[in-house]
């Protein structure tokens, strides 16, 4: 990959799980550097539905949750849709399976 394809934006379209009771974010699409990391942008999701520090936030990309320190770069490489995105879906507490 050269050194302009790996500091390139990604498009990734961020979802509410339809089951969650947590906030609709008010903007989908963003476009996230590279390198920012998982805990990163949970950071930033956080910020946009503002939800309080104490509220339980996961990230989904497939059916996994990813590792705090995956970077975007990487999730983009691994799940990227055909369309160009890559789409993550977050929700609030996830004990054994069930969505909040």
């Amino acid at each position: 990959m050269s050194a302009t394809a790996e500091n390139k934006p990604q498009m990734v379209v961020v979802e509410r799980h339809p089951h969650s009771q947590i906030a609709e974010i008010d903007k989908h699409k963003f476009l996230v550097p590279d390198d920012i990391s998982v805990a990163q942008f949970l950071w930033i999701i956080r910020k946009r539905i503002q939800l309080s520090e104490e509220k339980a936030l996961f990230l989904f990309v497939g059916s996994t949750i990813p590792q705090s320190s995956t970077s975007i770069g990487q999730l983009y490489s691994d799940f990227c849709d055909d369309d160009g995105f890559l789409y993550v879906m977050y929700s609030g507490e996830n004990s054994f399976g069930s969505w909040a």
